[in-house]
């Protein structure tokens, strides 16, 4: 019986069709991976067979394993559902795995693996555990991710790109090799992620993994030092709390120009010192409005500003936000939408600030490890509060 299967573009076809053992795939997102490694994996399967699909976690294979089900149900095959493992009648094995842990994989050998977004699974996964499992069988395997910067995923793929290992090859496509996808729908992502992410995620490049944030910061610091309040200037202000080993940080931009005012960087004194050091920069400068992490201690310190008088906006800071938070500043400071101040803290904060891919997806905006990120964090909310409507927001 004949699988029903949707076809491959042809970028995955030529990939499907190649000769080797061990097959690279190192591709941006939305280019068609996990359906090329279904097939791949199907292929083996149905021709007798062990295979296993590997995640980072069985939580990233879910749709995968439902997908295999359903694609083998007219085939009658023996469904294991606790071990996720799929029996077929002439001998062929389907199992998804979770790369977590990778001791718990070890067992008999494989034909054929896929190792799904392996730029993410433990890097003593492949040599350790499943290349050791296809050795008996002469089994190959499958690498699908977009790059995590240069890590072992990178060293697989350079083994593709070595024409001294006939048995390993390497494939490079980015998003954009998929033709079903919507051009016009990359390029909006151009627009709106930090070339970085887009790089990696879209181009599918080996960037640096602890890549920089901010690029060319020193060459946006042209903004003067000694800026008055003017008329028309529409004042936005962002503040990130800290009190001891922090520092409570002010950002004071004009939101018509595109240029920063002034910065408050201050440390060691009582929430209600703290507050009136903000209220009085809030009316020296007549600010539109202020923007102020809600976390922590965030709240409280709003409403008592807000019942003062002081025009103030909460921004929740979560896993969620604070990617899209950073990105609008990264965003503003490649275009040149944003002069900086040309003050040092600033300047090496902004240089030091790190994105890094998480083993499950997504990246981590922060300081490394024992820096800051107080002036950055206080820039980014008042960036974010020069492009919201703040109507009818002000001192009265």
């Amino acid at each position: 019986m004949t699988l029903k299967l949707p076809p491959l573009h042809p970028a995955q076809a030529a990939i499907y069709a190649h000769p080797a053992r061990f097959k690279v795939i190192a591709c941006g997102r939305r280019f068609g991976k996990t359906e090329l490694g279904k097939q791949l994996l199907l292929h083996h399967a149905t021709n007798g067979g062990v295979t296993w699909w590997i995640s980072p976690t069985y939580g990233m294979a879910g749709q995968v394993w439902r997908d295999l089900r359903q694609v083998l149900a007219p085939l009658k095959p023996t469904v294991t559902t606790v071990e996720r493992r799929i029996d077929l009648e002439g001998g062929g094995v389907v199992a998804v795995r979770s790369g977590m842990t990778p001791d718990f994989l070890r067992g008999a050998g494989l034909d054929y693996a896929v190792l799904d977004e392996a730029a993410f699974l433990p890097a003593d996964l492949w040599p350790e555990v499943v290349r050791p499992m296809l050795i008996d069988r002469r089994g190959g395997a499958a690498f699908l991710s977009s790059p995590n910067g240069r890590n072992h995923f990178y060293h697989l793929y350079a083994l593709g790109l070595d024409p001294q290992q006939p048995e390993w090859a390497a494939f490079h496509h980015p998003s954009h090799d998929n033709p079903r996808l919507d051009r016009a729908e990359l390029e909006a992502l151009r627009a709106t992620l930090p070339d970085i992410v887009y790089r990696a995620e879209i181009l599918a490049e080996f960037v640096d993994s602890a890549g920089q944030v901010f690029r060319d910061v020193d060459l946006r610091a042209t903004a003067p030092a000694d800026a008055v309040p003017h008329a028309d200037q529409r004042v936005v202000i962002g503040v990130d709390w800290g009190k001891s080993v922090d520092y409570t940080v002010c950002a004071v931009i004009d939101a018509n120009r595109g240029v920063m005012l002034a910065l408050d960087r201050f440390n060691g004194l009582s929430w209600a010192e703290t507050r009136r050091r903000i209220a009085d920069l809030a009316r020296r400068w007549n600010a539109q409005v202020v923007w102020a992490e809600a976390n922590a201690a965030g709240d409280v310190n709003i409403e008592a500003l807000i019942a003062d008088g002081v025009p103030v906006c909460a921004f929740q800071t979560t896993a969620r936000s604070k990617p899209v938070l950073i990105d609008k500043l990264a965003l503003a400071l490649e275009h040149g939408e944003l002069a900086l101040l040309p003050d040092p803290v600033l300047l090496s904060e902004l240089n030091a600030f790190r994105v890094d891919p998480m083993p499950l997806g997504g990246y981590r905006y922060s300081a490394p490890a024992g820096l800051h990120d107080d002036t950055v964090i206080a820039l980014a909310l008042a960036w974010h509060g020069a492009r919201t409507s703040t109507v009818g927001i002000g001192f009265a």
